[in-house]
């Protein structure tokens, strides 16, 4: 048996939750930056080349830290997940930042 990743393990995790995999929901993906302009940057490029997503720039828990917290009404599939993660984590590396994670709204 193929062990699981962590993608595959948190959408096996709220299926048992009762949350309904096979409707849209709001995945929101996170993205962390040292700079509240490395992140501002990315919320700019964001609102110009994918306006249909919703994003914000908040600080984070740890000090001196920066969130982009970037929403996407999206069937939770696996491999949606996994396409619209490398997405963002593509266009977050092109201003400093980086992939940490995703998580359904409830």
């Amino acid at each position: 048996m193929a062990a699981f990743d962590e993608t595959t393990q948190v959408l096996e995790e709220m299926k048992q939750a009762g949350v309904d995999l096979d409707i849209a929901h709001d995945v929101v993906f996170f993205q962390l930056f040292e700079k509240k302009e490395q992140g501002q940057q990315m919320l700019d490029y964001l609102s110009t080349e994918l306006p249909e997503v919703n994003a914000e720039l908040v600080p984070d828990e740890s000090p001196n830290v920066w969130d982009v917290n970037v929403t996407v009404n999206m069937l939770p599939s696996y491999q949606n997940i996994v396409d619209q993660e490398a997405l963002f984590e593509q266009i977050a590396a092109q201003f400093s930042g980086y992939n940490d994670g995703w998580g359904i709204e409830a």
